[in-house]
């Protein structure tokens, strides 16, 4: 244990000590009420908590920290309330998460804590989102991120300090080394010497010290945060440390070598901080106990307070409706005399990039090569000479980051839109999408107000990894918006719709529809309402519900078939889904077909399918039919393709249901 004080007079020590010995009394205390079962599950941070304690006090209050599940220090050291953090691990409704969150995942906004999620390594691009906030704003500010080591394994980790040294971001990757991720010691984890070595990789630098020494961490925390502050670059400091306990507390600690327990237990943080303020006469054996005994009273006094809150009252519509943020934007129409101009599909995307551009300052676009090149289908080009580098941004190829990153722009106020260079390649980045940004506002309370921009489809002979239709892989997700334009006037609106939601937005355009599709389109600000369906024309025979390309192609269908009076309807948003106009074009034909790209099983068709079934049976006149690609991947032969695509067994559909 060092003996400088590192500037700091007696005051603040003994205040750092109380910092540090209130967690470990909580812990002692939540060790008790998990025997009687009383909580659910406890992931111990006894012994560590001299990195959570000192890195916190090191930073400034409205600074973001994304900690995890073992940093009880983090949300302490924020003076967050004991009573309703024990209410929030009793899942009771005046938690942080109102229940539906469990020990430490969960955040506030009001703390400047962003709640981790389960899966190792997201929060690091999140960090990084708000770091990039801070540097756009120039506001002197630092953002901090923890990892353990077992997450330096994961693929966020390498795009996270990639990202960081690109940029230039002011952020702290943090590394708790404690030996052992779960049971796998470090020596079966990773090879370099410290994981200090792997920042030089990124071109930043990155420093390893004892985690156990409250003062070092607090020293070296503030000191690297000046120097973030002066540099304009991040940093990663790895403290070494030690878990007395399992991984939690059910999975025990039989793997750890004995010996290791009594060694470290000489390197107690409180032990030794205690030792260090005795011998620097700042503090006697009789006030440390004096504090323990009132820190102990005012646990007691904090849960005494839990106890009194309110049982949980279960209400499923509200549930629901936290599922989403509610829009503050109101809808945008077009006005009388707007001034009309035909536009394809791209420049109608582009045309309502430009404009919310030039409306939000707090806009940010980021994607690969949407820069100078303006983008693989050239959506964004000229938009950086108009709005420049900050806020157009070229990205490393690092999807999971970006989606990331964005999210921690809008912890800060700020929106972004994320172009996907083809939404084939969302998959790298969708633990980020529908993990993190879907479930945020639900958890606890916090927007994602993020677009993603997803080129899709087939018809151009790319192959099977530039042509998948991927879209119901996100209307499965609750908290996401899915929205898949067929028009160049319906393209514009509602992007300009989802960038002005507060909810994250998956955008849908069809790359065969960017040059090929031409419309009127008026030239103002204008939105579509996410979630309303359009008639494109109305029937009586056959209703064709689709979006996207499948409307193309059910207009060419009905314009070379005028025998048939077909009536279709463009879905538009796909999630949430226009039921009432389901409802009312089935009452109006008693016969639907679903046609869309997507491959046929478990595809949108086979959700508005059921649907129909359970609630328009009786409007019936036919069993609803599914046209959809075949289940295979997109071939890349344009004749495979196109005996892939659902187009080729449009007419035999329809067919089918003119006979039923």
């Amino acid at each position: 244990m060092t003996t400088d004080r590192k500037g700091l007079d007696a005051g603040q020590l003994t205040e750092l000590y109380r910092q540090l010995l209130y967690p470990r009394l909580i812990e002692e205390k939540m060790l008790v009420f998990l025997r009687q079962g009383k909580i659910s599950k406890w992931f111990s941070g006894i012994g560590q908590e001299a990195i959570a304690v000192g890195a916190t006090r090191a930073m400034q209050p409205d600074e973001w920290i994304m900690p995890l599940h073992r940093n009880l220090g983090v949300f302490t050291a924020r003076n967050m309330p004991l009573s309703q953090l024990f209410m929030q691990w009793q899942g009771m409704q005046e938690g942080y998460s109102k229940g539906r969150e469990r020990s430490f995942h969960f955040g506030s906004t009001a703390h400047h804590i962003c709640g981790m999620i389960s899966h190792l390594g997201p929060q690091l691009a999140v960090a990084d989102g708000v770091a990039l906030a801070y540097r756009l704003d120039d506001v002197p500010r630092v953002a901090l991120a923890f990892s353990g080591e077992g997450g330096t394994s994961e693929g966020d980790f390498h795009e996270a300090l990639n990202i960081a040294a690109v940029w230039d971001l002011p952020v702290i990757f943090l590394v708790e080394n404690n030996g052992y991720a779960l049971s796998t010691p470090v020596q079966e984890q990773f090879r370099c010497i410290s994981l200090a070595d792997k920042a030089r990789g990124y071109g930043m630098e990155g420093v390893t010290i004892d985690g156990n020494d409250l003062l070092t961490v607090y020293d070296t925390i503030k000191g690297v945060r000046e120097y973030c502050l002066r540099y304009k670059k991040p940093y990663l400091v790895e403290c070494m440390t030690f878990r007395m306990r399992g991984h939690e507390e059910a999975s025990g600690t039989k793997y750890v070598p004995e010996e290791l327990f009594a060694l470290w237990a000489q390197k107690d943080p409180v032990k030794q901080y205690e030792e260090f303020l005795l011998s620097e006469q700042l503090i006697t054996e009789e006030e440390i106990n004096e504090t323990r005994q009132l820190l102990k009273q005012q646990v007691e006094q904090e849960l005494e307070a839990a106890d009194k809150g309110s049982l949980l009252v279960i209400d499923t519509a509200e549930e629901l409706r936290s599922v989403y943020a509610e829009p503050a934007a109101a809808a945008i129409p077009v006005t009388a005399g707007m001034p009309v101009t035909e536009k394809r599909f791209v420049e109608a995307v582009r045309d309502g990039l430009h404009q919310c551009l030039e409306k939000n300052e707090n806009l940010v676009l980021m994607g690969q090569d949407i820069a100078e090149y303006g983008g693989a289908f050239k959506v964004t080009e000229g938009l950086l000479a108009v709005f420049g580098k900050d806020r157009i941004r070229n990205t490393p190829i690092c999807e999971s980051a970006v989606v990331g990153a964005a999210l921690g722009l809008s912890l800060e106020g700020k929106k972004a839109v994320v172009e996907m260079q083809f939404a084939d390649f969302v998959s790298v980045g969708f633990n980020q999408i529908v993990n993190n940004l879907a479930k945020i506002h639900y958890r606890w309370g916090q927007s994602a107000d993020v677009v993603i921009r997803m080129p899709t489809g087939g018809g151009v002979g790319a192959g099977p990894f530039h042509s998948q239709s991927n879209e119901a892989w996100f209307m499965h997700t609750p908290g996401l918006k899915v929205v898949y334009p067929a028009t160049p006037a319906d393209a514009k609106g509602l992007l300009i719709a989802a960038i002005n939601d507060p909810n994250p937005v998956l955008f849908f355009e069809h790359k065969a529809l960017y040059r090929s599709s031409s419309g009127p389109v008026p030239d103002g600000m204008y939105t579509v309402e996410i979630g309303k369906a359009r008639t494109v024309c109305k029937g009586e025979d056959i209703t064709i519900i689709t979006y996207g390309m499948g409307v193309v192609w059910a207009e060419e269908y009905a314009a070379a078939h005028p025998e048939i009076s077909l009536e279709i309807l463009d879905l538009r948003s796909l999630l949430p889904l226009d039921y009432d106009a389901i409802r009312a074009s089935v009452k109006r034909t008693g016969k639907v077909l679903v046609l869309h790209e997507d491959t046929l099983t478990a595809g949108t068709g086979a959700e508005i399918a059921a649907w129909i079934g359970e609630h328009c049976f009786n409007m019936l006149d036919a069993p609803v039919l599914r046209c959809a690609s075949l289940d295979t991947p997109v071939p890349f032969n344009k004749e495979l393709e196109q005996n892939f695509l659902a187009k080729k067994r449009l007419d035999q559909c329809i067919e089918e249901l003119m006979n039923y």
